[in-house]
């Protein structure tokens, strides 16, 4: 599969700017800097290491993803108002030594589907899963129905194979559900992600009831002094979060230029 050399543009760019690489070059930029015009070398400096602080403790990612979350768990009146449940995708691992080496959900994916499956079975609801083959490999929505039919003995009634991403996910699921009458739809993602993807599917006419799973805005609880320390955790949190307001401004822009 060849890949729209617009998106591949648009994944390097969005690379650059997103944690480790930004908070590197800053500071990188700034020791270089530093004997020719210490001033800014050190300001540059400081701010890169500063940023990827922000980027990596608990207290400076739960700023930045707070707002991202704005939306509440799924309630059952909610629920009940809508005809079909959507879930996105999230990436997959082409290589799973456990599975005879194929291809399969990433945990992001697997934690949409295992939620999603679970609003299924409260609701009898159909579900459409939707995600095409960004990385050029097997489309992920296959992979969904495989998992959703193996390991939750559930059905999907609709497979979207063709997006690259969340715009993708909401112009070719609209093409395929309101063709049958469905314009009231449960949407399944991660909470940090649900705010982008309600405006995408808002966008192309859905009457969208949010459905956000793994809320990452808890912040430090302050029971002991390491819960304040960057650590992996934190640093995947201010990633996502980062990776969110980059493709908002983006949102933000395409839909004002439209």
């Amino acid at each position: 599969m060849t890949l729209p050399l617009t998106f591949l543009a648009k994944k390097v760019v969005s690379a650059l700017l997103l944690p480790p690489a930004l908070p590197f070059f800053i500071t990188a930029g700034g020791l270089l800097l530093i004997k020719r015009k210490p001033r800014t070398g050190k300001t540059l400096a400081w701010s890169g290491l500063l940023l990827w602080l922000l980027l990596s403790s608990p207290l400076g990612t739960s700023l930045i993803a707070t707002p991202l979350e704005r939306y509440p768990p799924i309630t059952p009146k909610a629920l009940s108002e809508v005809q079909a449940i959507v879930i996105l995708a999230g990436g997959q691992r082409r290589t799973n030594e456990e599975f005879d080496g194929q291809a399969s959900v990433n945990r992001l994916t697997l934690e949409r589907i295992r939620y999603g499956a679970r609003l299924a079975r409260q609701t009898t609801l159909p579900v459409l899963l939707s995600g095409g083959a960004p990385t050029g490999y097997q489309p992920e929505s296959m992979l969904m129905a495989q998992t959703l039919k193996t390991d939750f003995g559930l059905d999907a009634q609709w497979m979207e194979t063709g997006s690259l991403d969340t715009e993708d996910n909401a112009r070719l699921s609209a093409e395929m559900l309101q063709k049958a009458g469905i314009t009231r739809i449960a949407l399944v993602t991660h909470a940090a992600h649900m705010r982008r993807a309600v405006g995408e599917f808002e966008a192309v006419g859905f009457k969208v009831t949010p459905a956000p799973l793994s809320f990452m805005s808890d912040g430090p609880r302050g029971e002991e002094f390491f819960d304040y320390l960057p650590n992996m955790s934190s640093a995947y949190t201010g990633w996502y979060a980062m990776h969110e307001w980059i493709g908002i401004a983006a949102q933000k822009i395409r839909f004002a230029l439209k």
